[in-house]
């Protein structure tokens, strides 16, 4: 028997694992996919939302500013992309002003820090690609953004180097109580644990209706977007909202800590948890939208296009408690989850600590080291680096400039990479203008070769999704 099982490897789930790998525990994290950072936390806009948003008073609204503070100091100390851009929610119409004004002073309530409202002069200074409609904004300093694959997998990284396992493709299908914890039926076989965290995504109703009779529902709610290359880069330099309605944030417009444009979302609630095809419908509603707080948007830059999932539950709150003696949900965690992911673990730990009586590990190690980019380094030591390991010299993927040697690191961590997707999401291997065209067999080549298995069995993300199926010399 474990002392805390964790339901749901995404950046929730990782949060909460590395927050209570600072106590004497047994820690096992259960993902139904092959990787961390599978699911809501892999498809989202990258957004550290200062907090002017969520209704004062909420939950929501207080993780989301907790989150946002403790973002800046966490990523220095686990090495993740993050840059604190500043956020414009913009207004099309005068008639629009109360709205706004009413959204300033929910910020206030919040707590959150730097908030003004800026009129059309100085907006058009600040985002010369500013609407031509654009009358204010409220401008947030403290908005960010951030790399999502990097926070989770560093999260996770720091969580296994602090002792917590990580089990993957395991299903959670059925849980029961029994003495002294609960017992968890897996695709994996029974897992046993004293507690069980409930951190499943747009799967955590489900699992909480296993044990408990205040039924829960979570409607996947999703998003489609546009990624634009590094040649739109500097189009918007602030993270660009329209004022919300009651679908969200509607269509925004940012840069991203790796130098493309995202463009979107969309909010269509659906029945498919697994839902995360693009529609054309949705992709001409982002197209339709964007223009309205941005001019010229170069959507003709798209290099790509994806949906995610947002864990929607009706009444648009963070449910996160002890719902039965050592069944604790962390569940509908939609937007602003990822902001808040960092104060989600600080809370959930604290609840399990509680639970378990945890003592404190005084051998916790709070730090930990990304994968080497060697774009940062300066000619010389770049030049170091290669006569030390060559492997940092031979290019790999041409788009992103991608080398053998960060694509071994990936695979080499724990938990690290195991498939295509799981390279590419560590190092952007394949996340550039031709999107794996030119890199994706050499990657294959790296993982076999790491992995000890025949490039046969690589999978672009998981089991069902091998990328060889024969050889064309054995049907000749």
């Amino acid at each position: 028997m474990v002392d805390i099982a964790i339901i749901g490897a995404g950046v929730s789930g990782c949060a909460i694992a590395r927050e209570v790998s600072r106590y004497r525990a047994d820690v096992l994290v259960l993902e139904r996919e092959e990787d961390v950072c599978c699911g809501t936390s892999k498809a989202n806009s990258a957004i550290v939302h200062a907090g002017y948003d969520a209704a004062n008073g909420s939950l929501m609204a207080r993780l989301n500013v907790e989150g946002s503070r403790m973002m800046p100091a966490l990523s220095k100390q686990l090495d993740f992309p993050y840059e604190n851009n500043g956020s414009l929610v913009v207004m099309v119409s005068e008639d629009d002003r109360p709205a706004l004004n009413k959204l300033y002073e929910n910020g206030v309530a919040n707590g959150v820090e730097g908030l003004r409202i800026v009129e059309r002069d100085e907006l058009v200074k600040m985002e010369p690609n500013i609407s031509d409609q654009a009358v204010a904004a409220l401008y947030a300093p403290t908005g960010a953004i951030v790399c999502p694959f990097g926070l989770t997998f560093a999260l996770a990284e720091n969580a296994a180097r602090n002792g917590v396992k990580f089990q993957f493709d395991t299903e959670v299908t059925g849980i029961e109580k029994m003495d002294g914890g609960w017992r968890l039926t897996t695709s994996q076989g029974d897992v046993e644990a004293r507690v069980v965290v409930n951190a499943a995504g747009v799967y955590a109703d489900r699992l909480h209706n296993m044990v408990s009779d205040d039924a829960m529902t979570i409607t996947p709610r999703r998003g489609d977007y546009f990624l634009l290359d590094h040649a739109a880069q500097g189009h918007v330099h602030n993270t660009i909202f329209q004022l919300p309605g009651k679908f969200g944030k509607g269509v925004l417009v940012a840069p991203t800590v790796h130098g493309n444009i995202i463009v979107g979302p969309t909010a269509i609630d659906i029945e498919d948890k697994e839902g995360v095809a693009t529609t054309q419908a949705g992709l001409d509603e982002v197209r339709a939208k964007c223009g309205l707080a941005v001019k010229d948007v170069p959507l003709r830059q798209t290099i790509t296009s994806f949906a995610g999932l947002r864990a929607h539950e009706a009444r648009h709150e963070f449910f996160i408690g002890e719902v039965e003696p050592g069944f604790v949900d962390c569940a509908g965690i939609e937007s602003p989850g990822l902001s808040s992911a960092p104060a989600i673990g600080v809370m959930v730990g604290g609840i399990v600590k509680d639970i378990l009586k945890l003592e404190e590990d005084p051998a916790f190690d709070p730090e930990r080291r990304g994968i080497l980019d060697p774009k940062g380094l300066d000619a010389q030591a770049h030049a170091a680096l290669i006569r030390e390991n060559p492997a940092y010299g031979a290019v790999i993927c041409r788009c992103e400039t991608v080398t053998e040697g960060e694509i071994i690191d990936a695979i080499r961590r724990v938990p690290g990479a195991r498939s295509v997707d799981g390279v590419k999401r560590r190092v952007r291997a394949g996340m550039g203008r031709c999107q794996g065209g030119f890199c994706s067999p050499r990657v294959m080549e790296i993982l076999a070769r790491e992995l000890g298995v025949d490039q046969s069995a690589v999978t672009k993300a998981g089991a069902g999704s091998e990328l060889i199926v024969g050889v064309n010399k054995d049907a000749i």
